[in-house]
């Protein structure tokens, strides 16, 4: 996944250690979700959400409606501004390969978004549909939940998602200093 080259979010700086705007971007945001808000209703329905990251994304159109499934929590058929937040953030951070860094500030949200059933756990199905937008590979995933998943039932619960997540963010400091 990328974000297109030009596109309002192209200009929009996320901070690497907590992975968040600045409030002078997130002002800017507002004014584009308000621009993009042609109902005025203060949410997207999946029309305009799917335009919006067909314009500024190269997700494919089943993509697409797996993320607004995802983010549309109450099932309304139209997401808020927060959840557009979020999935700017998770672009944002996947551009500037930060995924990992993302996921560990963030965990808890990502765990909600990632539960789909609201069990308060998330299987690998789960996880698998949307990897894509953490940049996870499938091995990664096979290992994420061998090592992981500690109760053994296939499943991770948010203490055994916040220990990957420490161990991802380890892992990849780890390798960019090597680099260096």
């Amino acid at each position: 996944m990328k974000l297109k080259q030009g596109s309002f979010l192209w200009y929009l700086y996320l901070d690497k250690i907590y992975c968040l705007l600045s409030l002078r971007n997130v002002k800017a945001l507002v004014e584009y979700f308000y621009l993009l808000d042609v109902h005025r209703r203060n949410t997207l329905n999946d029309v305009l959400f799917f335009h919006f990251l067909c314009h500024i994304t190269n997700l494919k159109p089943r993509q697409i409606k797996m993320v607004f499934d995802m983010l549309d929590w109450n099932a309304m058929g139209e997401i808020g501004f927060e959840q557009f937040y979020m999935l700017v953030c998770i672009l944002l951070s996947h551009q500037n390969h930060l995924e990992e860094q993302f996921m560990y500030r963030h965990s808890r949200p990502v765990f909600d978004l990632l539960d789909l059933d609201g069990d308060l756990k998330i299987g690998p199905d789960n996880f698998c549909m949307y990897r894509f937008l953490f940049n996870i590979e499938k091995q990664e995933l096979k290992e994420l939940f061998h090592d992981f998943d500690i109760t053994g039932d296939h499943r991770l619960n948010y203490k055994e998602f916040k220990l990957y997540t420490i161990f991802s963010t380890d892992k990849s400091r780890i390798k960019g200093r090597r680099k260096r």
